[in-house]
């Protein structure tokens, strides 16, 4: 073994070491401050231009892999809590370009979680029933009960992104003409924001993450995607056709961002160029949330313990 791979080797133990000493708590505060460096918040100066698409950082492939099993787990506990507790509930919504790892995202991150205490919600182009409704109708049918983490890949927020960069959509979404005025984007945002500090009053927290692709990025998981027989039926001319789109596609990006963040419904803007980086940022900002709940399991009655005590005994004496 070379120098330089002993001095890798040697790191990557320390780190791992590290890893396994790390208390709940300590962990709960790096997730913490690990996010908030992707945090849009209020922030009404953000400029997509100037966050990152890649990871810069040195530490190996093994610490992040082992970095995210641990957020997925510390995750999984939590979301037992929520799902007991039933209260409140959480909404992590996903939008991205083609390619950007959505799908994988969410079946990494949540990989852990109790498939009783999670939904996903995938939306693609309305349907002629949706058409007939108001554009936040059929997400609202999707929202997550109390207890429980619902998951939209894709959402609402399609209708200021797509529909935006094509406008002849609008044209055919059967909104009343005098309607679809110079003002209508920005309509919809505020309809946006009333709608997400709905949820929040009502006990949905509202996350949402934008992976951010660069293009040369893209254009390497297309081509792995056409050389891949497995992946072909995840690739079409139109996911290739829309990439002539992509500077309108990023300045609708940037001006949703900007007009949707808050501080109680933030976006993450995510670099989406490592996988598994991305991964690690994701679990870290949902786990962050979570604790902000001040979550606990429900509290039983000394009058329930003194019946659950009685039910043991009863068992106990039980005769074979």
């Amino acid at each position: 073994m070379s120098k330089n791979n002993k001095k890798k080797h040697k790191k990557t133990e320390e780190n791992d070491n590290e890893l396994k000493k790390i208390s709940k708590k300590e962990l709960l505060h790096r997730a913490k401050k690990f996010s908030e460096q992707f945090c849009v918040g209020d922030d009404k100066d953000f400029s997509l231009k100037d966050k990152p698409t890649c990871y810069s950082g040195d530490e190996d492939k093994a610490i992040i892999q082992k970095t995210l099993k641990m957020g997925v787990k510390a995750l999984a506990a939590m979301q037992d809590i929520l799902y007991a507790q039933d209260k409140w509930s959480v909404l992590v919504i996903f939008q991205a370009m083609d390619a950007a790892g959505k799908d994988g995202a969410i079946k990494h991150v949540m990989s852990g979680i109790n498939p009783q205490g999670c939904q996903v919600s995938s939306f693609k182009g309305p349907s002629s029933e949706e058409l007939d409704h108001d554009y936040l109708w059929r997400c609202q049918k999707h929202l997550p009960e109390r207890g429980r983490i619902g998951i939209f890949n894709r959402s609402y927020y399609e209708e200021v992104l797509v529909v935006r960069v094509h406008e002849a959509i609008l044209k055919g979404q059967k909104i009343p003409e005098k309607l679809i005025t110079k003002d209508i984007w920005e309509n919809r945002f505020e309809d946006i924001r009333n709608f997400e500090k709905y949820l929040t009053r009502n006990g949905t927290i509202v996350i949402k993450f934008f992976l951010n692709l660069s293009k040369d990025e893209q254009k390497k998981r297309f081509i792995e995607r056409v050389d891949n027989p497995d992946k072909n039926w995840k690739f079409s001319a139109a996911d290739a056709k829309e990439r002539g789109y992509w500077d309108d596609y990023m300045h609708a990006y940037e001006e949703l961002i900007k007009n949707t963040s808050t501080k109680k419904s933030p976006w993450y803007v995510i670099p989406a160029d490592n996988k598994s980086y991305a991964r690690i940022a994701i679990a870290s900002a949902i786990i962050h949330a979570l604790d902000e709940m001040d979550l606990e399991y429900p509290k039983v009655s000394p009058e329930k313990i003194a019946e659950l005590n009685e039910v043991k005994k009863a068992l106990l004496e039980e005769k074979d």
